[in-house]
């Protein structure tokens, strides 16, 4: 796994090597920053279930301002904190090893809002819906903020979706994984 573009380009991440942990496919991953290439420059960024970083770590070598990146994992957390010295893009990252729903409720009270939120929790666990409406009840969007999912199973996440104040304005399969990208309805 590398960093595709930027000023990291090149550089080969360390990842976990472990089941639990799925890493989005370069595949993915490229596909993804190139949907969404025209809002990253200056943007604060959210990869909230960070596995090895290799999301919010892209989002820093592409010219965002700040990435928080949290991950409940103690292992994780230590590859993430390796990664972003070995890209030598620490300056900009904010590295928390938290559950979710705590982290997100600390965001909260610092009053940070972002640009674009890249979720990719563990596939079995069916936590995406829980998390889209505590970012929506603390209000951690910007006005013209996204919030995007990876997933395997796009109905259900629109599905679980349906009652939060988010409209799906696309989605991308890649395989198995899907890209889900949400806007707060207005």
């Amino acid at each position: 796994m590398r960093v595709i573009s930027g000023s990291a380009r090149g550089t080969k991440l360390n990842s976990i090597d472990d089941i639990s942990t799925r890493p989005t496919l370069d595949r993915v991953k490229e596909s993804l920053f190139n949907i969404i290439n025209d809002k990253i420059e200056d943007s604060t960024v959210l990869d909230l279930f960070a596995g090895s970083g290799a999301i919010g770590i892209e989002f820093l070598s592409r010219g965002c301002k700040k990435a928080y990146m949290c991950d409940k994992s103690h292992l994780a957390i230590k590859y993430v904190i390796e990664n972003v010295k070995k890209t030598k893009l620490q300056e900009n990252a904010i590295i928390k090893n938290k559950d979710y729903a705590e982290f997100l409720k600390d965001l909260k009270k610092s009053q940070v809002k972002f640009d674009i939120i890249f979720l990719d929790p563990p596939y079995d666990l069916d936590i995406s819906k829980k998390a889209v409406k505590l970012i929506l009840e603390y209000e951690l969007l910007n006005k013209d903020g996204m919030i995007i999912i990876e997933t395997d199973e796009k109905e259900r996440e629109v599905t679980n979706l349906k009652d939060l104040n988010v409209e799906v304005y696309d989605s991308r399969k890649y395989g198995r994984a899907y890209l889900i990208f949400l806007v707060e309805r207005g």
